[in-house]
C-alpha cells in the first residue's frame, strides 16, 4: 500500500483541486493569527496541500513538535511561526515530490519569518519507523498529523512510535477520519478510496482500543463532523457507510484510569494562553471558561496538572476520596451526525 500512496499523493494528486471528496480538507473557520501565520506560507508549499484542517493545540511557543507525514510542509511552515524562532519542528514524510517542495522553501520562510537561522527540518521516512529515523525516547513535546495516519497500512506502530518518541506530559494532537463500522477489505484495498482517506479510516471504537494498547489511556475526541461524499462513483462504492473528520488528543500519561472517576476535583483557568484568554477547549466535553469553577474528572484534571497547561490553571483537591463514575460518563457513539456546538459551561466528562 505505500507504493499507491506514494504515486497517489506524488503523481496522480497536483494541487487540492484534485481531491475527488472533502474526506480530506477543511470547513472549519481560521482565528486571524492563523489566517496571518497561513498568508506567508509559498503559495506552491500550499498548493500542494491535501489535508483536513490545521492541527494547531493551545500553548506553542517553544515546543518541539514533530508532523507526521507532512507532505508539502505547510502545516509545518504555520507551526515554525507559532513556535517561535526558540521552538522547533520536524516533518516527516515518504513522498519525495512533496518533500521537494518542502525543503525548497526552508530559506525562502527562515527569511519571511525573521529568523537567524531555520527552526524547521524535513526527514524522508515512514510514519510507522521513526526508530530509523534516530528520534530518540522522550524527544518532542507534541506530535501533530493531518489526515495521514488512515493512510498507513500499521496504524498501532504509528501510535506506538508516536508515544515512544513523546516526553512524559506530551501529546499526539492529529485530525484524520474514522468510520462507524469496519470497512470490507475489498474496499480497503481500492487505490481511488484509500488514497481520498475513506477506506483506510479505522472504525472509531478500534481506534479508542488501539490507542488505550499503545500507551494512550484516554483518547479526547476535540471536534468532529460528518463527511459529504460528494462524489456519485465512490458513493455507490462506500455509501453505505459514514465517515467522520475528526481531531484527537492523546496525551502520553502514566496510570491515567480506564473510565472518568470523580475525586471531587475542579480547575480554574486563569485565561493566560494566547489566542485562548476567555475560554480553553480541552475537548469536545470540557470548554473552560476563564476564571470559573470546573468540576473534572481525576484523569482530566491530570491532563491539565501534568502538562504544559500547568501554569494556566489552578488546581482544587486531590485524588485522596473517590466519589464513583463521573456523571454523564458513557460509551456510545461519539460523533455528532450534523452540527451542534452542545453546552459545556457546567463541567463534563468524555
Amino acid at each position: 500500500m505505500f507504493d499507491e500512496v506514494k504515486e497517489y499523493y506524488g503523481k496522480v494528486l497536483q494541487s487540492s483541486g484534485d481531491l475527488k471528496t472533502d474526506a480530506c480538507c477543511t470547513d472549519t473557520d481560521m482565528p486571524d493569527h492563523i489566517k496571518q501565520a497561513m498568508s506567508k506560507v509559498h503559495t506552491e508549499v500550499a498548493s500542494r496541500y491535501y489535508g483536513c484542517g490545521l492541527v494547531r493545540p493551545q500553548q506553542l511557543e517553544g515546543m518541539r513538535i514533530l508532523d507526521l507525514g507532512s507532505g508539502s510542509g505547510r502545516d509545518c511552515y504555520i507551526l515554525s511561526q507559532l513556535v517561535g524562532e526558540h521552538g522547533f519542528v520536524l516533518g516527516v514524510d515518504m513522498t519525495d515530490e512533496q518533500l521537494e517542495v518542502a525543503n525548497k522553501y526552508i530559506d525562502y520562510h527562515t527569511e519571511v519569518f525573521g529568523y537567524k537561522t531555520p527552526n524547521i527540518a524535513f526527514k524522508k521516512g515512514y510514519i510507522e519507523k521513526l526508530d530509523e529515523l534516530d528520534l530518540e525516547d522522550n524527544s518532542f513535546d507534541i506530535i501533530v498529523s493531518n489526515c495521514v495516519i488512515n493512510l498507513s497500512p500499521d496504524k498501532e506502530s504509528v501510535l506506538r512510535e508516536a508515544c515512544r518518541v513523546l516526553k512524559p506530559g506530551g501529546e499526539l494532537y492529529f485530525s484524520d477520519v474514522y468510520s462507524d463500522r469496519r470497512v470490507p477489505e475489498h474496499l480497503v484495498k481500492d487505490p481511488v478510496l484509500y488514497g481520498e482517506c475513506l477506506s483506510g479510516a479505522l472504525y472509531w471504537n478500534d481506534f479508542n482500543t488501539l490507542a488505550k494498547q499503545c500507551g494512550f489511556l484516554d483518547p479526547r475526541l476535540v471536534e468532529d463532523r460528518p463527511l459529504i461524499i460528494d462524489n456519485p462513483q465512490i458513493e455507490t462504492l462506500i455509501g453505505h457507510i459514514n465517515f467522520y473528520s475528526a481531531t484527537y488528543r492523546l496525551f502520553k500519561l502514566e496510570g491515567l484510569e480506564s473510565a472518568c472517576e470523580d475525586y471531587g476535583q475542579a480547575v480554574v483557568y486563569k485565561g493566560t494562553i494566547a489566542h485562548h484568554e476567555e475560554l480553553f477547549t480541552l475537548d469536545k466535553h470540557h470548554d473552560i471558561e476563564k476564571g470559573r469553577h470546573f468540576p473534572v474528572c481525576g484523569n482530566t484534571w491530570r491532563m491539565l496538572q501534568e502538562t504544559r497547561f500547568h501554569e494556566h490553571f489552578e488546581f482544587y483537591g486531590d485524588m485522596n476520596k473517590h466519589f464513583g463514575i463521573f456523571s454523564g460518563c458513557g460509551t456510545a457513539l461519539p460523533f455528532d451526525e450534523g452540527n451542534s456546538t452542545g453546552d459545556n459551561n457546567g463541567g463534563g466528562c468524555c
